[in-house]
């Protein structure tokens, strides 16, 4: 780069002289051209040799003659249609009246640096005319270049005097920058329009690991970065980009091949030159590397040199786009009728003919007669419109079928059309896969791998609770609350609603004690009713053991509320009937404690207790010990109630359907209120335990209240720590344990003596040992 830039600073220097004095010629470049003499000279420049064998400069003695080798047939082809299409301008009499147009046309030797030597040359005095001849014209225009590289070098050079330079074959977006290039016009779409079209190309067949191979100057590698930067939006990862040159030796080559060998894509991106290519493209035949399906830029699909049945071999099925043809026609009348030639002293003219053809050519825009429309943007880009090729051998030569259609239009919208089922592949009939990991089934996800590329991951599975019902998933999507992953990690379950029902083995159980106990209660009230003029029921207090019993019968049917699924009432119900029917359970034991104390103070002489606490009392006692409970119970629920709710803490696959307390304030004073009522109960059959033996109920009271309060102070700790249904089970047993001790302790004894000792029911037994005290 350095040598070039000293070339261009020291061709600068001479065509400066050349300007300054007139048409004297400094020194010539000696470089063989296509000539015509004209009013209008238009240069071109076209790389119609493959390589400059020229040596490297060294500014010490005058530049040798630029050496060429390699005929490119294709470049000479366009430097005919050139003087073809000049030829018909001025054969037709009505485009340029009375002004022929001339040409120059150069080789580049597809070489920057003797494209800026053309380029040069050009904008000097011409080599072919006499030096005694008046001083021609300059270039009005230059058709340049074939390769991005040299364009770039021409235009850099050519551009800040305002010569219009219009490129056939430049497609590197970097000459789209209307800061460094004001003059660069071209007629074929930019390399961002084809990036597009390549990487919608990509996405259509679904390949997501693919390689790349450049040429080793601004065509390939401008083009490779517009393409990874467009297939990057889509996913797709580039395994490797390969570099070739058609001067590069045949060991860099060999290792472009061995990149390909060692990789796993399946699909490659060739974005480059058809000179620059073939070299590659032997090796590939001679290495019998098949398998791999080809996509071509437009600078070798359609080349001829590489388009034989040898090539076809490695490279048949290939794919690509080429620009669609079309006719540019010459500058609008309005040009035509400004020449420099008429007036050529005139000021300002050749200065306005040479802005003004470029501000023309900015502004064209019409249809061709192929209905093409014909039009530069801001950046100097035409339209972009490929045509789909697709390498096909038909009759033992190698074809290139269209198959599809990329354009776009002013609005910058692109739209790809192809013929799929046409496609010959060069892996058969099935489009081929081209993928660094295949797609993750539904239930993974990706997990990207260390070190390597995007397309490049493992599939893991989704964690439970989190599902991919898709293939390809990058993240597994959380199920709602209520729902759970599936064994196969595709879909979303409904969870298991758990509670306790009466159908399973535990709500069984409790459903047979419950009915059991109940039953037991009622029978012991029928045995009570049946015996109450006995000694031992009358010594009992049948009034307030009555009262007992059916509190007891509410408390052994009160579990049977807490099976099923809960509902808004049930909850309501389970906890306050529980609280309400232990409150009278626990205040009728209060009563009888009362009335066992007050029985005994009573034989105490001069004592008047028992007159105090007869059965009105025993009742107001029950009423108000019980109100106090309902009054609790009533403001629990207007406050805030119960409420059936659904708990996800215990299980990750399980909904555990409870009744919420809705205030554990109250639930526990619920509970505390019934504890108070028993250590009352406690503490009062403890003052009476040295009564009669054959009297003495405080003992059984006793005895029952401790069963109560060691079941309900173990019940708040298992409570607590109890998860799920179990919550329930604990409140069950808690409640069964309690009203089978009260009705075991209380009344067992008296239905033992009434049912199996008889003889023991009367009124000597019980009073026994104040009777025998007093003999």
């Amino acid at each position: 780069m350095q040598e070039l830039q000293r070339a261009i600073n020291l061709s600068l220097f001479v065509l400066c002289l050349n300007t300054v004095s007139g048409c004297e010629l400094l020194g010539r470049f000696n470089m063989p051209s296509l000539f015509k003499q004209g009013d209008i000279m238009i240069g071109g420049i076209f790389p119609v040799s493959k390589k400059d064998l020229s040596a490297t400069w060294t500014f010490e003695t005058e530049p040798t003659q630029v050496q060429c080798a390699g005929f490119y047939v294709r470049a000479f082809r366009w430097t005919q249609v050139m003087i073809f299409a000049i030829e018909e301008i001025n054969n037709d009499p009505v485009v340029l009246p009375n002004i022929s147009i001339g040409y120059r046309i150069l080789n580049s030797c597809a070489s920057p640096t003797n494209a800026v030597r053309a380029a040069l040359t050009l904008a000097s005095r011409p080599e072919e005319i006499d030096l005694t001849s008046p001083c021609p014209p300059a270039i009005s225009a230059l058709i340049a270049e074939g390769g991005s590289s040299q364009s770039l070098a021409v235009a850099g050079s050519l551009g800040p005097f305002q010569v219009p330079i219009v490129s056939y074959f430049s497609t590197c977006a970097c000459l789209s920058d209307r800061a460094k290039y004001p003059s660069f016009f071209r007629t074929i779409p930019s390399d961002y329009f084809q990036a597009k079209a390549l990487a919608a190309l990509v996405k259509r067949f679904g390949w997501q690991w693919i390689g790349a191979i450049q040429s080793d100057n601004d065509y390939g590698r401008n083009g490779i970065l517009a393409f990874i930067q467009e297939v990057k939006k889509l996913g797709v990862c580039v395994a490797f980009v390969g570099t070739v040159l058609r001067t590069y030796s045949k060991d860099k080559i060999l290792d472009v091949v061995e990149m390909i060998k060692k990789s796993t894509v399946r699909v490659i991106l060739a974005f480059v030159p058809e000179g620059d290519f073939y070299p590659l493209m032997k090796e590939v035949v001679k290495q019998n590397i098949t398998g791999i399906q080809w996509i071509g830029s437009e600078a070798w699909i359609t080349g001829i040199q590489s388009s034989t049945p040898e090539i076809y071999q490695a490279f048949g099925g290939a794919l690509g786009f080429v620009v669609q043809k079309m006719a540019i026609p010459n500058l609008k009348p309005f040009l035509t009728g400004i020449s420099p030639y008429t007036d050529p002293s005139a000021a300002f003219v050749r200065d306005f003919w040479e802005i003004m053809v470029t501000d023309q050519l900015q502004r064209v825009n019409f249809r061709d007669h192929f209905g093409h429309n014909v039009f530069f943007d801001v950046n100097g880009d035409p339209p972009a419109s490929y045509d789909i090729i697709n390498w096909q051998l038909i009759d033992g030569q190698v074809q290139h079928v269209t198959l599809g259609h990329f354009a776009s239009d002013v609005n910058g919208n692109h739209r790809l059309s192809i013929q799929e089922e046409e496609i010959v592949w060069r892996t058969g009939k099935m489009v081929p896969t081209s993928v660094c990991s295949n797609v993750c089934p539904a239930g993974t996800r990706k997990a990207q791998i260390k070190g390597k590329p995007t397309c490049c991951f493992d599939c893991i599975t989704c964690a439970d609770g989190t599902i991919a019902n898709s293939t390809g998933s990058a993240d597994c999507t959380p199920c709602p609350q209520d729902y759970w992953s599936n064994e196969s990690k595709d879909e979303c379950i409904p969870k298991t609603i758990e509670f306790l029902t009466y159908h399973e083995p535990m709500g069984i159980v409790i459903t047979i004690v419950s009915l059991l106990g109940a039953s037991l209660t009622l029978a012991t009230m029928m045995v009570f009713l049946h015996y109450r003029e006995t000694p031992v029921i009358k010594a009992s207090n049948s009034e307030l053991s009555c009262f007992l019993l059916f509190s007891l019968f509410l408390c052994f049917l009160c579990p049977l509320t807490f099976l099923g699924r809960p509902t808004v009432w049930t909850c309501m119900l389970r906890h306050t009937a529980f609280g309400v029917t232990f409150a009278l359970c626990i205040s009728c034991v209060l009563g009888k404690t009362i009335v066992v104390v007050t029985a005994f103070k009573a034989t105490i002489p001069g004592s008047k207790v028992a007159g105090k606490f007869g059965p009105a009392q025993q009742r107001i006692i029950v009423c108000f010990c019980t109100l106090i409970q309902i009054v609790i119970c009533v403001l629990w629920l207007t406050l805030k109630p119960p409420f059936p709710d659904m708990v996800f803490k215990y299980s990750n696959k399980k909904i555990i359907l409870e009744c919420n307390t809705g205030s554990e304030a109250a639930f526990y004073a619920v509970l505390g209120y019934i504890g108070i009522l028993a250590i009352i109960c406690l503490i009062l059959a403890f003052l009476g335990r040295k009564l009669p033996d054959n009297f003495n109920e405080a003992k059984f009271i006793t005895f029952s209240m401790l069963i109560f309060c060691a079941v309900w102070i173990t019940f708040i700790p298992a409570y607590i720590s109890s998860p799920g249904k179990f919550t329930v089970a604990v409140e069950i047993f808690a409640i069964l344990s309690s009203a089978i001790g009260l009705l075991l302790s209380i009344f067992a004894p008296k239905c033992f003596i009434i049912l199996i000792k008889p003889e023991k029911n009367t009124k000597k037994h019980v009073m026994g040992k104040n009777v025998n005290k007093k003999m």
